[in-house]
């Protein structure tokens, strides 16, 4: 139930960001439900560092145990994984 619960996060995640994120991100479903659950440990491990300043790769799931801050956490962890996505295939 475990994986099927960070699919959905993922998916949900994954499209609220690029809802959000100006431009064009490509890709289908599952490079959006990947987005998404990269993002939920880009913004678990944030939180984390934020509030005890200890860099430790956490998911947001497992750092709030709450659904809507879990998502919240995801979706902004995706959207700077977007950004840095977008940094390292820029064409220079």
């Amino acid at each position: 139930m475990n994986i099927i619960g960070w699919v959905v996060l993922g998916l949900i995640a994954g499209a609220i960001a690029k809802a959000i994120y100006p431009g064009s991100q490509g890709g289908g479903l599952l490079a959006t439900m990947v987005l998404g659950i990269v993002g939920a440990f880009i913004g678990g491990t944030l939180y984390t560092l934020v509030t005890t300043g200890k860099f430790v790769i956490a998911s947001s799931g497992a750092v709030t145990g709450a659904l809507i801050p879990s998502l919240i956490f995801a979706v902004l962890g995706a959207m700077v994984a977007i950004f840095l996505w977008g940094l390292v295939t820029r064409n220079a």
